[in-house]
């Protein structure tokens, strides 16, 4: 610890208090954990390889080639406009916290309660992403099937153990997440080094060559529509928009994190960039790789794999597929810690009912939020195991429920950004944190991430995700029941005001029952 630490600790604990809240987390977190927990979550060798049919599948070469960059970018608009806002209220569950300062209870508990449903899905598909990933690659070694049975199981090993990593405290989960950064990097590097070491040519023209294979046979098991050129491409931003998410772990962890109104916001814009650049230097490697890309494209989902076993010796190929089971599991691990403290952080003001109390408890031995953690993890597995089992109009209702995990979780950041367009310089939103794009560029990027919404609601409730429309109805509609007739009268939302005072010496209590010594 250096000489200056204690004294921005100090600072960080007084923003905290500041806002009402006790600083029962261990802040331990330096910038590049913060970092890497964003990064991890990304994992370009999660979703940039289970996600692949997307791109590979729609408009081919070019939807990585020119398609990646460009829905690289509307992710980043999203992570530069929460930047802003984390760098002024840097508090754990920061889409909640936002969303109720910017606006009113009402919209801290919708973007809450959006942005909980997103990471508890994100979280079951992540694991399910991993559990095909060994399947394909592993399966045969150690007689896995693509059963419900097998797939529940091993989701509930790998969940399980993630959860117990997150229980022993955010020390050892800070040592796996910041190994998972170097081993993302080098990963990727490595993968597009094999790659590049075993295509049969190197046509970088395949980079910008448009195709449309969308409803043709074996992509029609990934789009089975055919569309316009111009929708097959846009179809295949979902490859990096569903890659370039998570980065609100950085805001999640911000009572954990040193110095965090500078960390955090840095934490998710690099975490956004790095992903970016490497996911695009490993993904192109990859389009160069493959034989033929009228062939990539019938294999639908299985293109990865297909590609690997058609270029690359079975030595290196399995050295690459251990080292990506790695990162995936590491990925999850991640998701965990951000899902873990999105509850605790809306449970501390009475967000789920009934249990609040129970979740907001934290380890005084560990200085984590155990039940939360445990039960995040239970939701995710329970989530993936009766989704799989039940299918609406012939389809899982898995497939049909994933597909809304993206929109609610960009729903639940354009929340809190569409406030803070319009509160910025007032007095919810008086003056910028030490991370400051500056006026013009804040409401720039903040008009931006509202049109990029727009974008990604519309090209993500194409067939075969149409029933996203419903569901992404159906649960605003519920939601605005519920508030008016249960939630308005029970959830008081985040202290402020005179409660913020009112509140010193529960603070005290709080941080006297974990050990705190502020």
């Amino acid at each position: 610890m250096s000489s200056t630490e204690p004294k921005v600790v100090d600072e960080d604990v007084k923003v905290l208090h500041s806002m009402g809240y006790a600083q029962e987390l261990s802040r331990r977190m330096h910038a590049f954990s913060n970092f890497a927990i964003s990064f991890s979550i990304i994992c370009i060798l999660s979703g940039g390889i289970n996600s692949l049919g997307q791109a590979t599948a729609g408009a081919g070469g070019a939807a990585i080639g020119l398609g990646w960059p460009l829905g690289v970018l509307i992710s980043g608009v999203f992570a530069m406009a929460l930047a802003q806002i984390s760098s002024a209220y840097p508090t754990a569950g920061g889409l909640y916290h936002w969303g109720s300062i910017l606006g009113n209870r009402f919209t801290g508990w919708l973007a809450a309660w959006l942005n909980l449903l997103g990471l508890i899905t994100v979280l079951g598909a992540i694991n399910v992403g991993t559990f095909y990933f060994f399947f394909g690659a592993f399966g045969p070694y150690f007689g896995v099937e693509d059963t419900l049975t097998h797939r529940v199981l091993f989701m509930a090993l790998i969940t399980g153990l993630q959860a117990l990593v997150n229980h022993l405290g955010i020390g050892l989960t800070m040592k796996l997440t910041d190994f998972s950064g170097y081993i993302i990097l080098f990963g990727a590097v490595a993968l597009a080094a094999v790659c590049l070491i075993f295509a049969p040519s190197y046509d970088v023209s395949r980079l910008w060559t448009f195709s449309n294979y969308t409803g043709t046979e074996g992509a029609n098991g990934v789009w089975p529509n055919a569309v316009s050129l111009s929708m097959a491409f846009a179809l295949g931003l979902l490859l990096p928009i569903y890659t370039i998410t998570g980065y609100d772990a950085s805001a999640h962890t911000a009572e954990e994190t040193v110095n965090a109104s500078m960390a955090v916001p840095k934490g998710m814009c690099s975490a956004v960039l790095w992903s970016g650049v490497f996911g695009y230097i490993m993904l192109c490697a990859f389009v160069l790789m493959i034989p033929n890309m009228d062939e990539a494209a019938k294999q639908g989902w299985n293109v990865f794999f297909w590609a690997m076993d058609k270029q690359v010796p079975p030595g290196i190929k399995n050295a690459m597929y251990v080292l990506i089971f790695v990162s995936q599991w590491l990925c999850g691990l991640a998701t965990v810690t951000s899902v873990s403290r999105m509850l605790f952080a809306f449970s501390r003001d009475g967000g789920i009912p009934g249990i609040s109390g129970w979740l907001a408890k934290v380890s005084p031995t560990y200085r984590v939020p155990q039940n939360a953690i445990w039960f995040g993890a239970l939701l995710a597995t329970l989530f993936v195991w009766f989704t799989s089992a039940i299918t609406i109009a012939g389809t899982p209702a898995y497939s049909i429920v994933v597909s809304c995990t993206v929109i609610f979780l960009f729903l639940s950041f354009a929340v809190p950004i569409a406030l803070a367009l319009f509160k910025y310089g007032g007095p919810a939103f008086p003056k910028p944190g030490p991370w400051d794009l500056g006026s013009g560029l804040f409401k720039l990027v903040c008009v931006l991430s509202l049109i990029s919404m727009a974008v990604i609601f519309y090209i993500g409730i194409q067939p075969p995700n149409d029933w996203a429309l419903e569901i992404t109805i159906g649960f605003i509609v519920l939601s605005l029941i519920i508030w008016v007739l249960f939630e308005n009268r029970r959830f008081k939302g985040p202290p402020i005001g005179a409660d913020i005072a009112r509140r010193a010496a529960e603070i005290k209590a709080a941080e006297a029952a974990v050990g705190e010594g502020h």
